[in-house]
């Protein structure tokens, strides 16, 4: 096979392939666990693993042995602390796999048949506007392309239109589904109390409570958007991606949710159009 040699080291081009790979997953766990207290957890693993290869070179029977029984279990141990970080992993793979259903090629037909609806933001606007206004906590979940139906099936479903005094109403202090999330999804209000996973990152600032912490941990394993009202200054944010964009002016909320939400759109009219002229040609 061809290769190359090193000293007395003979590495092929699968051995290359085999230490890009490896590298390649490490970065990635690195960048999993970075920010959060998982990292300081698998560094002890790691020196704890070390320390038995130190013991078990230098013959140390009772210590290897001791450490040996620990690390025979070690597999359990691992899927107990980073039971969150593995299911964290496992959803990003599956994101950008084809087996992900926006690589489906029947998700690609009923984009090209069908023209989205450009969603009116108005009156989600004027609601995060009262909202902000009255120092109203709100916690808003936009579905994109990712489903979010196990986040729905954790609140109370509604599929109702979008309206200004349906979202105030939710998010009312005295209303019985303002602690949660609303979902928006399709052009509708799919559900309201929702429970959302919570960031674990340590370098989040402590004046973000468990609101803004839910939004930044729910877009870090989802291509939601989320947009967040602060109950004790009625600030406004956006998440997208495990991003904060904080303190948003009315102006700058309506701009940033043209962007981000009109974008799908756009390509499926666009895809509809090609189609069309393909099918003509």
């Amino acid at each position: 096979m061809l290769g190359f040699t090193i000293g007395f080291l003979e590495i092929t081009w699968v051995d290359a392939l085999d230490i890009a790979l490896v590298a390649f997953l490490l970065y990635q766990l690195y960048r999993l666990l970075k920010g959060s207290v998982a990292i300081t957890i698998f560094l002890g693993f790691l020196s704890v693993y070390f320390f038995y290869l130190l013991v078990k070179a230098m013959e140390m029977k009772l210590l290897t042995e001791i450490l040996g029984q620990f690390m025979g279990v070690g597999v359990i141990a691992v899927l107990i602390l980073f039971q969150q970080e593995i299911r964290k992993f496992l959803l990003l793979i599956g994101q950008t796999t084809v087996f992900n259903n926006e690589n489906i090629i029947l998700n690609r037909l009923r984009q090209n048949l069908t023209i989205h609806r450009r969603m009116d933001i108005v009156p989600i606007v004027d609601a995060v506007k009262t909202l902000s206004s009255s120092q109203t906590g709100a916690l808003l979940v936009f579905e994109q392309r990712a489903d979010l139906k196990l986040y729905a099936d954790s609140g109370d479903l509604l599929d109702a239109a979008i309206s200004k005094r349906l979202l105030v109403s939710i998010f009312s202090k005295v209303s019985p589904l303002h602690d949660g999330a609303v979902l928006i999804a399709n052009n509708r209000i799919c559900a309201a109390r929702c429970i959302l996973p919570v960031s674990e990152r340590q370098d989040i600032p402590a004046r973000f409570g468990l609101r803004h912490r839910a939004a930044i941990g729910l877009t870090e394993t989802t291509d939601a958007l989320v947009v967040v009202v602060s109950e004790e200054t009625g600030q406004i944010s956006m998440v997208k991606s495990g991003n904060l964009m904080h303190n948003l002016s009315i102006q700058e909320l309506r701009t940033q949710l043209n962007s981000h939400l009109f974008h799908n759109s756009e390509e499926a009219v666009e895809a509809r159009v090609e189609g069309i002229g393909q099918g003509a040609a």
